[in-house]
């Protein structure tokens, strides 16, 4: 990471070490409140249910914070997007302290942590490709996503320790002092900014940007629509499945301890940062006519995962069992980052710049638009089939081979100049 980083200039690095700290921060943060829940309910349908309440704001709020990207400076934004998440965790800290960390206040905090994480995300991704140049613009996306993984392989590990011996408070306080020390490092970063005219209000010109990111990925660059609808699919049926999954299927129907979780977490997390270290060798490889070579190998590595929380060879002892769900994860994984940071990459190439804020969050959206509901089916299917969850398992695998076949078909040579 540290010779990745030495490619760049001083502002780029300085927006991926304020990201390390900021995400560091998160990390830890919703491993603990995963927990926090998990270990108050015993529930995967209560979980779910608030995962998939804490999404619904991405949908609504992502085009908007894609708009506020590209009309204001984007480093005052990370700046401000940081100090915001900072008061609200010390909000929750407050709660907590005083004994009142109730399933809603949880609900509540992790549903504004969403709506600002929602408003971020855009800003970080127009902003990369105004601090490096283009034959530099994978490798920076791969640092990105690197540092992502990264924050995720530390914070849960660590937080699984945290969790167990100091408890959700500390792991808090932890989070809060990180987004701070994150919006300290964004105030030094000197970006290029200039202030867009603008004749109408400003919510009207919000929406009028809202409307020409629609217009681009409709209309000017069909591509990207299909790519959206894959990864709707996706979310709605892989993703989902990962997300309300994993956490249930270690603690519950494997009973492994908040160490042992925070470590399969951990190493799941480290496939995608292998994958975003190495996407420069995928980068010479990977097109979007052979994107489903990518979605196939993940379809096929849901059958060692089902076959890991089989009755009969869970009663042989966890070590086993355990080992093949996390290998099975870390590759999925890592063929979604490779699929996925190629995907923003042709997004970054092919958008205007006073459009890219407003195109990746409308995209970002309307993958995200397929969450909730996937989180709240999955949460009320793996109640019901707690004895079964291998079901879910070979289901899902097969949903997502006839997504990679769709893909091939949709996809098959409708955008030569990405194949180059």
């Amino acid at each position: 990471m540290t010779k990745s980083l030495n490619t760049f200039n001083k502002n780029f690095n300085l927006m991926v070490l304020g990201q390390i700290i900021s995400l560091f921060g998160a990390s830890i943060l919703k491993f603990a409140l995963s927990l926090y829940i998990l270990d108050m309910t015993g529930k995967a349908g209560i979980f779910a249910t608030i995962l998939a309440v804490s999404s619904i704001p991405i949908i609504i709020c992502s085009p908007i914070g894609g708009a506020i990207a590209d009309k204001f400076n984007k480093r005052n934004l990370m700046v401000i997007f940081d100090f915001s998440s900072s008061l609200t965790v010390l909000v929750l800290a407050l709660f907590l302290f005083n004994n009142k960390g109730s399933i809603l206040i949880v609900g509540i905090i992790m549903t504004i942590l969403s709506i600002i994480s929602t408003m971020y995300q855009p800003t970080v991704q127009s902003s990369t490709p105004i601090l490096v140049d283009s034959k530099n613009l994978m490798n920076a996306n791969g640092v990105v996503a690197g540092v992502a993984s990264l924050t995720n392989i530390a914070g849960p590990v660590l937080g699984g320790v945290l969790y167990g011996i100091l408890g959700v408070n500390a792991i808090v306080i932890i989070s809060c002092i990180s987004f701070f020390l994150s919006a300290i490092m964004e105030m030094f970063i000197q970006m290029p900014f200039v202030k867009q005219e603008q004749s109408d209000n400003i919510i009207k010109s919000i929406f009028n940007d809202i409307k020409d990111g629609v217009v681009h990925i409709c209309k000017e660059n069909p591509t990207l629509l299909k790519i959206l609808f894959i990864a709707m699919a996706l979310n709605l049926f892989l993703t989902s499945m990962i997300i309300v999954g994993i956490p249930y299927i270690i603690k519950i129907t494997m009973g492994a301890n908040d160490t042992l979780y925070g470590t399969a977490q951990g190493a799941i997390s480290f496939s995608s940062l292998v994958a975003a270290i190495s996407i420069g060798m995928f980068s010479k490889h990977i097109k979007i006519s052979n994107l489903y070579i990518y979605l196939c190998i993940c379809a096929l590595m849901f059958i060692p995962m089902a076959f890991s929380v089989y009755p009969s060879i869970l009663q042989t002892g966890l070590a086993a069992p355990f080992l093949i769900l996390v290998i099975s994860s870390m590759l999925i994984f890592f063929m979604t980052t490779i699929i996925s940071i190629f995907a923003i990459t042709i997004t970054q190439l092919e958008t205007p710049n006073e459009l890219l804020g407003k195109v990746m969050a409308i995209l970002f959206a309307g993958t995200a638009a397929a969450m909730p509901l996937g989180q709240v089916i999955y949460g009320k299917l793996f109640d019901l089939l707690s004895d079964r969850v291998y079901i879910i398992i070979i289901g899902v695998g097969i949903v997502t081979f006839f997504i990679a076949i769709i893909s091939k078909v949709i996809l098959k040579d409708k955008s030569a100049k990405y194949n180059k």
